[in-house]
């Protein structure tokens, strides 16, 4: 019912919010991949709340279990089940959510489409579900490495709300990202998306933005024509994202206003290979890799949960008004930055185990 992705490498997660804890069970991982919990540790250390005066101060560890399919730190060909147990659940917070829906949330439409709902923290809806997400994207990048050792997929925060950063995404590196709590590679706007993010989180209000994705060496020949092109599965991977609302690649939107003779990439011999002296098309060509840059872009949503006093309604029809409590991100996306390279992992792996299918010396 909508929790499983991937085709050949497929990822199912499960859990709450507020529940006992947070997994995905792997499937279809080829055996010997060399993997441990610290691999899977590192990046869900990126994605934890509590981790900058920025985020949300739940205090959580997210300390990873690999329950099965790994047998001395190699993967065994059998399906990989991983386990997050919340530690700091607080649903008492949600209490006056149980019977009031609030605005831009999955409340009401969790009730419509199944009756009943979890309440505590959004249950399933809560983007602590994503846990799992970048655990099986920490092993779809073991896997990828396999195949080709040096390809990369780097994203980073590009915009916060009017703040646009320059940022060079050919050049720039994970250490970059990283330097800045709100995961951005040009100083001077980190320092002041930074800085405006903490202004709006005082006045109860919230930001959205987007997030940049670069895919460096990965070959060509991947993707599927038709309805399984690689940009696709990449659009359905980032807009099955919680506070997603726009994906454009390459020149995006933007080549709208541009006349074919400008936005086409002209071939050209580079050695022995053929490349394209510019790259609009984000490195995909009639949904299949082209073996330059792949690159991206997510929009996301100012976050839902506001301290702010909202019009609304209760589940018996009655308007009323709601102030959230809770601990929650007033800008999401500087935790987003690794759900949405562990996505476009997924992704690619996935894409990858099915291109070697049908060529097995890819």
């Amino acid at each position: 019912m909508g929790s499983t992705f991937g085709q050949l490498f497929r990822v199912t997660t499960f859990g709450e919010s507020h529940g006992g804890g947070i997994g995905v069970v792997i499937d279809g991982c080829p055996p010997q991949i060399e993997i441990c919990e610290a691999d899977i540790q590192c990046e869900l250390d990126r994605r934890r709340p509590g981790q900058s005066k920025i985020t949300t101060q739940r205090k959580e560890q997210d300390r990873c279990e690999i329950l099965s399919g790994v047998f001395e730190e190699k993967t065994l060909g059998t399906p990989i089940a991983i386990l997050v147990r919340n530690q700091d659940a607080r649903p008492e917070a949600y209490s006056e959510m149980k019977q009031t829906f609030r605005p831009s949330h999955a409340d009401f439409t969790y009730q419509a489409k199944y009756g009943i709902r979890n309440w505590q923290g959004g249950g399933r809806a809560s983007a602590r579900e994503t846990i799992g997400r970048v655990a099986a994207g920490a092993i779809a990048r073991k896997v990828l490495r396999k195949f080709w050792a040096n390809i990369g997929v780097v994203a980073y925060v590009k915009q916060i709300h009017e703040i646009v950063a320059k940022i060079d995404r050919s050049k720039v590196k994970t250490e970059e990202v990283e330097s800045s709590i709100v995961r951005c590679p040009d100083p001077t706007a980190a320092k002041l998306m930074s800085q405006l993010i903490e202004e709006v989180r005082e006045q109860g209000d919230s930001l959205g933005g987007v997030i940049e994705c670069v895919v460096r060496d990965a070959p060509a020949g991947l993707g599927e024509p038709v309805f399984d092109k690689l940009e696709a599965d990449l659009a359905r991977a980032m807009l099955s994202l919680p506070a997603t609302k726009g994906f454009e690649i390459g020149s995006g939107f933007s080549a709208t206003r541009m006349r074919g003779s400008e936005h086409n990439d002209p071939f050209e011999m580079q050695g022995e290979r053929v490349r394209t002296s510019t790259n609009y098309s984000g490195g995909i060509q009639g949904g299949i890799s082209n073996g330059e840059e792949i690159y991206f872009r997510v929009a996301f949503k100012p976050t839902a949960t506001i301290a702010r006093e909202q019009q609304t309604v209760t589940a018996g029809g009655d308007e009323t008004k709601l102030a959230a409590r809770g601990r929650h991100d007033p800008c999401v996306l500087p935790r987003a930055v690794p759900i949405v390279e562990a996505m476009t992992a997924l992704v690619l792996c996935d894409h990858a185990l099915r291109q070697r299918a049908v060529t097995p010396s890819a």
